[in-house]
């Protein structure tokens, strides 16, 4: 039976695959084999987890959760999906800063890509993380914690450096999130006050089809404060719960109208207990600095007639700078442009290249784990220190083990 990722548009081509129940095991087959890459939970929209050799889930691996309340951290095990370990820190009293669209990723699988969820002074997931343990390339387990010159270069890593078995994770102390939606935002008032939208609350999201000059819905998901206003900037609060995909029931989707919430069950848009989003799809998804975050809303604006036929759903979000060598908020605060595709390829494949086109003037950076088709010497212009990953890859992986066609394409060896 094929293995694919979760989109289904991408077949594993592995001779072999490989669920371990322990580390040991692990170990024992990342040695012995000739070429390796991980997979989480088959997020992926493209080829970052693909091999000829072998594929190892860690989805078997010890569902680790230990957290440490002097040091202010949790351990987890790499196959831990967040859903499965929000509610565990919670009953401890403590949370993480920020979660994801979908609480159905694996942890290790997020931060290796810089998956991320919104808020202006909210870092992508990985900023999180103080120690990461893996298994390299000659089967030895290692820990590389924050503060280790290496460390910049080993979170955000795309599987490159070894088998990632256990994080280490900041947590702070558990809160309530309030989740409203609004309709009908004008373009015009995005525009002007962008800074001000984005900042409303501790997490914004604006999903639009980019076909007309309102954003469909506004998701403010607030810590405490007072009601919401039935209007603001010329929005209308929703008169009942939404799905941000036009059409769809909003059953699958967090709970909205104010209702206080635990932090889990209101940063991500859907429920650990529903198949994520809509169902079949691609997804893509660029960075630009927030500082040309109108600019580059405007020059995907002027392509929305080869954006909108493709698409189900964008969705604009912002991300704190960070200082991992491979995040794509990396020493820039970010805007995010994500577009949820139909999964009819040829369409999406138009699409894709409207929008790089569109964006090619402000330095964007495609999250690692989406389509897109930037070739790599464009990406690596973006990228301060990719060299310095380059050589950090060489080091911990001289012989290739876990070097794919995707790594090998966008890092060659030395």
């Amino acid at each position: 039976m094929a293995v694919t990722n979760w989109a289904g548009n991408v077949v594993f081509r592995a001779e072999r695959f490989h669920e371990p129940g322990s580390v040991a095991e692990l170990r024992r087959i990342v040695a012995g084999s000739r070429s390796v890459r991980v997979l989480g939970t088959g997020h992926s929209f493209n080829e970052i987890a693909d091999t000829t050799g072998d594929l190892v889930s860690v989805a078997g691996l010890p569902q680790v959760v230990e957290p440490d309340e002097r040091a202010g951290t949790v351990t987890v095990g790499a196959g831990m999906r967040f859903g499965e370990l929000a509610e565990v820190l919670d009953r401890a009293g403590v949370a993480l800063h920020n979660l994801g669209s979908l609480p159905h990723i694996s942890v290790a699988g997020a931060c290796a890509t810089g998956t991320h969820g919104s808020g202006v002074a909210n870092g992508c997931l990985a900023t999180a993380v103080r120690a990461v343990e893996l298994v390299t390339a000659g089967g030895d387990l290692v820990t590389i914690d924050r503060g280790a010159a290496e460390f910049p270069g080993s979170v955000v890593a795309l599987g490159a450096l070894g088998v990632v078995t256990r994080l280490t994770l900041d947590v702070v102390p558990a809160f309530e999130v309030r989740q409203w939606v609004y309709e009908g935002l004008p373009t015009a008032v995005l525009r002007e006050r962008f800074d001000e939208v984005m900042a409303a609350a501790y997490s914004v999201s604006l999903f639009t089809r980019w076909r007309s000059d309102r954003i469909d819905q506004v998701w403010v998901k607030r810590r405490g404060g007072p009601d919401a206003p039935a209007t603001w900037l010329g929005a209308v609060l929703a008169d009942g719960p939404r799905h941000p995909v036009p059409g769809c029931p909003p059953e699958p989707c967090t709970e909205q109208l104010g209702v206080p919430g635990r932090w889990y069950d209101r940063l991500p848009h859907f429920r650990p207990e529903f198949t994520p989003s809509s169902g079949d799809e691609l997804q893509s998804e660029y960075f630009v600095a927030r500082t040309d975050a109108v600019a580059a809303f405007d020059a995907l604006d002027a392509v929305r007639e080869r954006i909108a036929p493709a698409l189900q759903i964008g969705e604009i979000r912002t991300v704190a700078a960070d200082a991992l060598w491979l995040s794509p908020a990396f020493q820039r605060d970010c805007v995010a442009f994500h577009f949820t595709w139909h999964p009819e390829a040829a369409a999406a494949a138009d699409a894709v290249g409207a929008v790089e086109e569109a964006l090619s003037a402000f330095a964007a950076r495609p999250h690692w784990g989406k389509v897109f088709t930037m070739a790599p010497e464009v990406i690596r212009e973006s990228y301060p220190r990719w060299e310095d990953f380059r050589r950090l890859l060489g080091e911990f992986d001289p012989v290739g083990k876990f070097r794919n066609e995707f790594v090998a394409r966008h890092f060659p060896a030395g």
